[in-house]
């Protein structure tokens, strides 16, 4: 190890090698779970959630759509309730995610942080984001805004996804939606083409080797010296 770094401990140390990148694809469908923020009947985060689902399954995703309606506050209840549990291991079984919030008071609504909320960084050794790719989309009521979105990549930034460089911002959302709650075309359901779009590459790219993109120095290092503790060797 370089004199330079004098610091770093030589077990959990490991040099980045491409080669570990190279696997051999997983060959089923990208399993993306949809989430949206909304509890009204008339709800244009759902309706922009089931025309991003409609993109996705046409890309050949196999997808879920998960219903807020029933969710208690976080830690209102014990996590063993029914709608915590369906929420989880949906998230344990995708592969990259969609959240689709409309802003309110300038922010991403109380539904849609609630189900972000109940999905923690770690449940023992299984991470339900980590690793995961993630697009996020807003509706507006009003002019075109992206505070909601600008919050939740913070939030999957803090969950360790991969969130995709494009996203989706509806302003005046009550006039891209028909009366049957399809999106009308527009350049706005244009780059929800384009989000969906990249979403479905990135989960491509990233699901076989995301383990590895993930593994971390530090977290090598801490598993390591509670290895040494519990064994006796001493630390690294």
């Amino acid at each position: 190890m370089s004199a330079d770094l004098p610091n770093l401990a030589p077990g959990p140390f490991d040099l980045p090698d491409a080669g570990r990148l190279r696997v051999t694809p997983s060959t089923h469908p990208p399993r993306i779970l949809l989430l949206y923020g909304s509890l009204r009947a008339r709800s244009y985060s759902r309706f922009l959630t089931l025309e991003a689902e409609r993109l996705l399954r046409a890309y050949g995703a196999e997808t879920r759509v998960f219903d807020p309606h029933g969710l208690p506050l976080p830690d209102a209840v014990d996590a063993d309730h029914p709608k915590v549990r369906e929420l989880r291991e949906l998230s344990q079984w995708s592969e990259g995610q969609v959240w689709t919030s409309p802003e309110r008071h300038g922010a991403m609504t109380a539904v849609m942080k609630a189900q972000i909320d109940w999905i923690p960084l770690s449940v023992g050794a299984v991470r339900p984001t980590q690793g995961r790719t993630l697009a996020v989309m807003q509706v507006s009521g009003g002019s075109q805004s992206f505070n909601a979105v600008n919050q939740m990549r913070v939030l999957g930034r803090w969950m360790r996804m991969f969130t995709i460089p494009n996203q989706s911002s509806v302003a005046k959302a009550f006039q891209e939606f028909d009366e049957a709650g399809r999106m009308k075309p527009s350049p706005y359901y244009d780059r929800v083409v384009d989000v969906m779009e990249e979403l479905v590459k990135f989960t491509l790219l990233t699901r076989d080797v995301s383990t590895y993109l993930t593994d971390r120095y530090s977290e090598r290092k801490e598993a390591a010296a509670e290895l040494a503790a519990r064994t006796g060797l001493g630390s690294i």
